[in-house]
């Protein structure tokens, strides 16, 4: 079984050292073949969220660097295994980056799995999956939050198998021998590691005093021209016409550089309310928005304050549960770094709907989202934590699953055709090393 080891570590992680031994000494015991790169090492750029690899070189990513590379070996691979320390429940920015290049293997038709809308295989075989996760101690939200996300990214990717384990940092050498023994055995017998529902919202926030000083954090590559922007920006007007004082950053380039870093920080230190306003890649967020909710976690180690954080998802399947998972970590994430949870808002089928286009600008089917903005403003300025009316409006389905995929489609096609793709959305650039894919 040819097995590729993915290590998503921060440079100074101490847990590699001790994880990856055991699951080498177990891979080579079964006499199966392994490669292990560590990601940090490699030179991969940000997912552009330009499609591109859908429909201008289908199956490939527009930018030519080592992720082209990882993703043929993934292709060509029987075992893929993700290394990485639990952040906030996810995974680590160094290995997300990775895990959002992963489109490029799957195709952008729509089929449906069990009633839910996700994306059809680009290839004939998949490998199975396992995730190592490690904590410093133990914490049943985040490993629930984990569990989760592995079992959400696994259908996605269309793993047969996937076995999800966590250790902490006190884990022994033989224990962690015999937990990687374990875990390979359930890879090699079929048999996938449960997932947990999702842990509940944590206690409401208290009514805090009236917000006067609101950020918005957009997690967009797109910046002001995204859906996040979009949806972000008018919740900070009706913020702004309540007396909020508001303050937009774009994190892709606000989070860039250490001074960048250092400023946009003292603008979140100062606000009383943070929003973040991200689409969902791959079951999570973005790799440069985990970036910088790290170095936000980070710089508020031991704080814990009034502050309060809010997050607005959207992604491009029908369903806004898509996006529970990532809000999920945003809880997780708030509870790390003290700050008050004030809730999340998800939307479902924001790349067709919206498109970036400023919601005042947009028909009548602008209407429920700005509904559902308003009323989260009109809580939110006022010290409360998101409604439920608010989640359950921004929550609606706004086209049939079937109509969907059937627009979808053709939606995909038109956008190939500008390249003269369009007979090629199918295309397997990677099948060639491997006959099973």
């Amino acid at each position: 079984m040819n097995t590729l080891i993915l290590d998503g570590s921060h440079a100074g992680d101490p847990m590699p050292a001790k994880v990856t031994p055991a699951l080498l000494a177990q891979v080579q015991a079964r006499g199966w073949r392994a490669e292990t790169l560590v990601l940090r090492e490699q030179k991969i750029g940000n997912c552009a969220g330009d499609f591109f690899c859908w429909v201008r070189s289908p199956g490939v990513c527009n930018t030519d660097d080592d992720n082209r590379v990882i993703a043929a070996k993934m292709v060509q691979s029987q075992l893929v295994v993700y290394l990485t320390p639990v952040t906030f429940g996810g995974y680590s920015s160094a290995l997300k980056q990775m895990v959002d290049h992963q489109i490029q293997n799957i195709s952008p038709f729509f089929a449906s799995v069990d009633g839910e809308i996700h994306h059809q295989p680009r290839y004939a075989a998949y490998p199975n999956l396992l995730a190592i996760g490690w904590i410093d101690a133990p914490n049943a939200q985040a490993e629930a939050v984990f569990r989760r996300l592995v079992r959400r990214n696994a259908i996605n990717m269309h793993a047969q198998t996937s076995v999800c384990g966590v250790v902490t940092g006190a884990s022994a050498e033989a224990e962690l021998f015999a937990q990687a023994g374990s875990w390979l055995e359930a890879i090699a017998r079929g048999t996938p590691s449960p997932a947990p529902d999702l842990p509940g919202e944590s206690s409401p926030i208290g009514e805090a005093g009236p917000a006067r000083r609101a950020v918005l954090l957009v997690g967009s590559p797109r910046t002001r021209k995204s859906t996040s922007a979009s949806l972000g920006s008018y919740l900070m007007a009706q913020l702004a016409a309540r007396g909020v004082e508001t303050t937009t950053l774009q994190i892709y380039t606000s989070f860039s550089s250490t001074e960048r870093t250092r400023a946009a920080l003292e603008i979140v230190d100062a606000a009383d309310l943070v929003v973040l306003a991200f689409p969902l890649y791959v079951d999570s967020l973005p790799a440069p928005v985990i970036a910088a909710l790290e170095k936000l976690a980070a710089h508020r180690a031991g704080r814990a304050g009034a502050q309060r954080f809010a997050a607005i998802a959207n992604c491009g399947f029908p369903e806004a549960a898509h996006n529970a998972t990532a809000l999920a970590i945003c809880a997780e994430f708030a509870r790390q770094s003290g700050l008050a949870f004030a809730g999340g808002l998800a939307l479902g089928g924001g790349e067709g709907l919206v498109r970036g286009v400023p919601l005042d600008e947009m028909d009548g089917r602008a209407l429920p989202i700005k509904r559902s903005l308003d009323l989260a403003a009109a809580a939110l300025a006022e010290g409360k934590p998101i409604p439920p009316a608010a989640r359950d409006l921004l929550a609606r389905p706004v086209i049939p699953n079937w109509l969907y995929r059937l627009g979808g489609g053709f939606g995909w096609k038109q956008r190939a055709r500008k390249y003269g793709m369009e007979k090629n959305l199918k295309r397997r650039p990677y099948a060639g090393l491997n006959s099973e894919a």
